[in-house]
């Protein structure tokens, strides 16, 4: 990057967050310092019965602070599910949120606040700074390694009345503070694992070659990279290793401070089409996709596609690009093999047919401006079909 790129305006923005062993005892202690009289947990089913919510209870009643749980929230949250939400907060008198999960809870939550606070329909906040006024406090305990919705911009909403997931981006969803502690990432399943941490690299990735990045986001994006790359395939065979764990939770962290100000691109562009449409898991989808985007978009980033295979410990040195755009493919592809994402888009019901509604459907999301390429319909067609 020549000084002058580096001199172009920037802007970044990240929550305050506390890293580390037993972050999550922390919940109690901040929602006191933000003067709660009451506060709304939201979560999940999966989230309670794996118990990472009663430890966020206890800090609450030591500080003696009052709680009520909201845990109606489905992966892909639906914009029904925020307004539900959101009736609760108002109805409990509540004025502290606590989110409590992945990125479904904690963009839930996101949600929620901006509802009770502008009084308006969650999805009229659809876009780029389209929000007026900030949430409540808003405290975010992440118990996956690949959202990264707890230190970004960014709240994705499904709206199933148009069977499109929404991107809602502005510096009023950021967080307040984020508490992430590696111990909560015990209660996930390997495959789990495998989605969520494959979503982080994508958000890496896309940061990295995004058209809005600078050198603050490529330290962080550079070494979400290195830290995966070193860390997802032990974390599926050991995934009671906590330092291992700790690696991937930083990764995570990394990850979403780069996306949250380089934004992404069109692999998270074409799975949030996916995922509106057809409700499909948000890690997987990524996951399946990304190689084939990455061969799209290559000639237009080589560069800096050459530096992403070096990262993951590539050896590229005096290679001429097309092979280095078959090493970083290949390099996917058996990294998916090996920690079991061995589905295509077609197995995940995708149908030929499918195609062109979710590819007009992409083309009008917001992480689409960002891709280093910008496709047509047709150039994402194809990509889809690549991946059926």
């Amino acid at each position: 990057m020549n000084a002058l790129k580096r001199l172009e305006l920037r802007k970044f923005v990240a929550p305050e967050f506390v890293f580390g062993l037993d972050a999550r005892l922390l919940a109690g202690r901040y929602a006191k310092n933000y003067g709660a009289r009451k506060v709304l947990i939201v979560t999940d089913p999966g989230i309670i019965s794996a118990g990472c919510v009663d430890d966020v209870i206890s800090s609450l009643d030591v500080e003696g602070v009052k709680y009520s749980v909201f845990s109606d929230v489905h992966p892909n949250p639906r914009a029904e599910e925020v307004m539900n939400g959101a009736k609760k907060y108002n109805d409990e008198g509540c004025n502290v949120i606590i989110a409590v999960g992945g990125g479904s809870p904690i963009d839930c939550a996101k949600g929620i606040g901006l509802v009770t606070s502008n009084e308006k329909y969650i999805l009229e906040f659809e876009g780029v700074d389209q929000v007026s006024l900030p949430g409540p406090p808003l405290i975010c305990i992440p118990t996956t390694a690949g959202s990264s919705a707890d230190v970004s911009q960014f709240a994705i909403i499904n709206d199933t009345m148009r069977k499109v997931k929404i991107a809602i981006i502005s510096k009023m969803v950021v967080p307040d503070v984020a508490l992430i502690d590696p111990l909560t990432l015990k209660t996930m399943s390997p495959y789990l694992t495998a989605c969520t941490v494959m979503d982080s690299l994508t958000h890496a990735i896309e940061a990295f070659v995004s058209n809005a990045q600078s050198s603050i986001t490529d330290i962080h994006a550079l070494e979400a990279i290195k830290l995966i790359s070193n860390n997802l395939i032990p974390a599926i065979r050991k995934p009671g290793d906590i330092e291992v764990l700790g690696e991937i939770m930083m990764a995570s962290l990394h990850a979403g401070i780069a996306f949250s100000n380089a934004s992404l691109g069109a692999v998270h562009a074409m799975a949030h089409s996916l995922g509106g449409f057809l409700d499909h898991p948000h890690g997987e989808c990524n996951a399946i996709l990304l190689k084939y985007v990455i061969n799209y978009n290559f000639d237009s980033a080589a560069i800096r596609y050459k530096a992403i295979g070096e990262a993951m410990g590539l050896n590229l040195e005096a290679k001429k690009p097309y092979k280095i755009k078959e090493n970083l493919f290949d390099y996917i592809t058996n990294l998916q093999e090996t920690i079991g994402i061995n589905r295509t888009l077609g197995d995940l019901g995708v149908f030929p047919n499918y195609i062109p509604e979710l590819a007009a459907k992409s083309l009008r999301d917001p992480c689409i401006a960002t891709n280093p390429r910008i496709p047509n319909s047709k150039d994402i067609e194809v990509i889809y079909e690549q991946a059926l």
